[in-house]
C-alpha cells in the first residue's frame, strides 16, 4: 500500500495531491493540516503515509507527520516500525520529540504510536498539547504539519483538536463511505476548521484520470 516511496506511475495520485496541498496552504498561509475520515476503513492512515513519502522527495521542504489517532497504532503498523514511545509521551512531556521522532530522507519526520492511550479525547484537547505543538513548530520550523486524526463520527477525539489546525482534508472511500456520511462530515468539519478538500480513496476506476500516457513514465 506504500506506493509513493519512489517516483513512478503509481505515485502520481499522491504527488498530485501533494502539489494541490502545497498550493492551497501557501495561498492561505496554512501550515497545520488534519487528515480525517467520516468513519474507519477509509484508508486515511495509508493516505497519510504515502503523502509523507511523496513530500520526502521534495528536498527543500520540511514536513512533520503525527499519528494523533491515539486509540491505535495505524502509522506504525503501515510503516512496520516499532517505536519505544508514543505521541502521548511527547504530548505529556514524558519524552522529548527529539528522542521519539523518526526522520526519513532528512526532511520528513514521523511521530508514531506504540500503544493505545486511555484518555485520547482529553489529551488531544489539552492546553499542554497545544503548547507542545507550538514548541515543536518553533523548534523545527516545518513547512507543513500533517495530523492523522481519529474518524470524525466514531468518537469525540478529534472534535476539540480540529479547532487547533488550519484546515482539514476529508478522506472518503469509494463504494464504502455513503454520500450522506460525507455530507455530514463535511458540514461538521466546516464548523470546526477550514475544509481543504475531499479525497476519494480506493477508487477502482482511474484510467486516464491523471492526464498522462504510459510513454511519460
Amino acid at each position: 500500500r506504500l506506493i509513493a516511496y519512489a517516483t513512478g506511475e503509481s505515485a502520481i495520485p499522491f504527488d498530485m495531491l501533494r502539489t494541490k496541498i502545497i498550493q492551497q496552504t501557501r495561498k492561505n498561509n496554512w501550515k497545520r493540516i488534519a487528515l480525517v475520515s467520516p468513519e474507519s476503513g477509509s484508508g486515511k492512515t495509508t493516505v497519510t503515509a504515502n503523502l509523507g513519502f511523496s513530500f520526502s522527495r521534495m528536498r527543500d521542504r520540511r514536513t512533520m507527520i503525527f499519528d494523533f489517532d491515539l486509540r491505535r497504532m495505524g502509522l506504525a503498523r503501515i510503516l512496520e516500525h516499532k517505536t519505544a514511545h508514543s505521541m502521548a509521551d511527547v504530548l505529556e512531556r514524558r519524552v522529548p520529540f527529539s528522542e521519539h521522532g523518526i526522520c526519513h530522507e532528512g526532511n520528513v519526520v514521523f511521530g508514531l504510536n506504540r500503544e493505545r492511550v486511555q484518555n485520547p479525547s482529553e489529551l488531544l484537547q489539552s492546553p499542554v498539547t497545544m503548547e507542545v505543538l507550538d514548541e515543536l513548530e518553533a523548534m523545527y520550523q516545518p513547512d507543513l504539519m500533517l495530523f492523522d486524526t481519529p474518524p470524525l463520527m466514531v468518537s469525540d477525539d478529534s472534535q476539540g483538536f480540529l479547532q487547533s489546525v488550519d484546515c482539514a482534508l476529508l478522506i472518503a472511500a469509494a463504494e464504502h463511505t455513503p454520500m450522506d456520511r460525507i455530507d455530514v462530515a463535511e458540514r461538521q468539519l466546516s464548523e470546526l476548521t477550514n475544509v481543504l478538500g475531499i479525497v476519494l480513496n480506493q477508487c477502482r476506476y482511474t484510467g486516464g484520470a491523471h492526464g498522462y500516457e504510459n510513454e511519460y513514465y
